[in-house]
């Protein structure tokens, strides 16, 4: 009987659990460990953060759908791996001692580490700006939303800053969507004229997003997806900033260095900042160096990436970044989503004068979480029926799509779809056409995409819950 641990229960891990439960779960012992025992639709938190949907709209419990897989839940935190006896430690709430779980197979799916810590004043425990990264934060944001808004109606004029709050931070889409569902909310509440609303970002153009941005096909109304958020942001009146690492937050400023390395900053009356994020590292036993053969120094998971390559030649190398997500020193470590370590960044990477980098990190969250985790309980299960993998996907091979809400109405809410073939530019294929396939790669706005974006929290929720034809929904 094979033992397979998934540490996270995230898109990643949760995706994962569902497809080795189906395949395995009746013959074979697979545990997920998960900090809570909810899984959270993080994507639908830009919505609590403003007001408009319900927490319990965004979670469902665990255990009763794993129940149904034949998967085993253990809530707690893994706090180390021994790679060589093949067991993860974890330390369980309100448990005298730490559990022991062997493992043939071990996925590492633990979504991000918020670094708020990276940024003196950034968070909204202990920090002076709010998050919308989990739901307590979505849900401190909106109280804090709230009273802005109450003072608004009073009279009061605000401004609030919204974007990343670290020089290498990601999840840009996250904090567009966030401003975006501000914009509506205040338009729908007959404030709009009492707010400013202004972007700062470590992009280095608007509309970046982290995946060096993005570039119509002949005919579209914008060249590009910086023309596209220009326009749009334009259109609602918003201001921003980009090429900014923010360095230090106090109340109702923002402190922060440019491109050029000069020093600025920025008011403002509510913020809301991405923090930087980092892997959630264990501690490895069983000997010196084998911590650094699993984690780079940031916490994500060595896989069989080719880290190391200079900017210009990783651009070169499409096949230098992971096919399998196998660690290449204990291949029956997989990693997926944001656990898994990049071979480097997809934008512009970017080292002001006085020797900060300001670069945007790669994306892997969402839908190109679910893919991986799938591709790697496949492998996973590949290699208990059969002793070989099977399946492999590149980001530079990948597919993906994400929509954006403005506005959570599906009468007069619009939101941004986002097409993106691959995520990771690949000039080996697409030698002349800036590295993605122009007939995919793509922006539209309107109307539709508001509903696309309501049917995605519907169908995603049925089918992390595994419910009927859920394997029929793709990640």
């Amino acid at each position: 009987m094979a033992k397979v641990v998934v540490i996270g229960a995230g898109f990643a891990g949760q995706t994962a659990a569902l497809y080795l439960g189906r395949a395995l779960g009746k013959q074979h012992d697979i545990t997920v460990v998960n900090a809570s025992d909810h899984f959270y639709f993080i994507p639908s938190f830009v919505w609590v953060g403003t007001g408009r949907m319900a927490p319990a709209r965004t979670r469902f419990p665990l255990k009763p759908v794993l129940d149904r897989f034949h998967v085993r839940l253990v809530q707690g935190m893994a706090r180390a791996i021994q790679p060589l006896e093949q067991w993860v430690r974890v330390e369980r709430p309100g448990a005298a001692g730490d559990l022991k779980l062997d493992y043939d197979y071990l996925l590492v799916a633990t979504g991000p580490k918020l670094n708020f810590e990276g940024t003196p004043g950034l968070g909204p425990h202990g920090g002076h700006s709010q998050s919308i990264c989990t739901l307590p934060h979505a849900e401190s944001a909106r109280d804090r939303y709230l009273e802005l808004v109450e003072r608004m109606q009073r009279g009061q004029r605000a401004r609030l800053v919204i974007g990343t709050g670290h020089p290498g931070a990601t999840c840009q889409g996250a904090a567009f969507e966030y401003i975006s569902n501000l914009h509506k909310d205040l338009v729908a509440r007959g404030l709009r004229d009492k707010a400013d609303l202004h972007w700062l970002s470590n992009e280095v153009a608007l509309g970046d997003f982290g995946i060096g941005g993005i570039r119509m096909p002949p005919g579209s109304r914008a060249e590009t997806s910086a023309a596209f958020l220009g326009a749009a942001f334009k259109e609602f009146g918003i201001s921003w900033e980009v090429q900014k690492g923010v360095k230090a937050v106090e109340p109702g400023r923002i402190h922060w260095e440019d491109y050029e390395g000069q020093p600025g900053e920025t008011p403002f009356d509510f913020s809301m900042l991405i923090p930087q994020f980092h892997g959630q590292r264990m501690s490895v036993e069983g000997g010196d160096g084998l911590a650094d053969e699993i984690f780079n120094p940031a916490g994500f998971v060595k896989v069989d990436g080719i880290y190391g390559l200079p900017y210009d030649q990783l651009q070169q190398t499409p096949e230098a970044w992971p096919a399998d997500y196998r660690n290449p020193r204990f291949p029956n470590i997989f990693a997926a989503g944001i656990a898994f370590a990049p071979p480097g960044p997809i934008s512009q990477p970017h080292t002001s004068p006085t020797g900060l980098a300001i670069t945007a990190a790669p994306p892997r969250t969402g839908m190109v979480a679910g893919i991986i985790g799938r591709l790697c309980a496949l492998n996973i299960i590949d290699l208990v029926t059969r002793g070989h993998t099977s399946h492999s996907e590149r980001m530079t091979e990948m597919a993906a799509a994400c929509i954006a809400s403005m506005g959570n109405s599906l009468w007069d809410g619009s939101a941004a779809t986002i097409l993106v073939y691959p995520i990771v530019p690949n000039y080996k294929l697409f030698p002349d056409q800036n590295g993605r396939d122009p007939f995919v790669t793509h922006m539209e706005m309107g109307l539709a995409g508001a509903w696309m974006k309501r049917m995605i929290h519907h169908t995603f929720m049925h089918k992390l819950q595994g419910r009927p034809g859920w394997q029929f929904i793709p990640e």
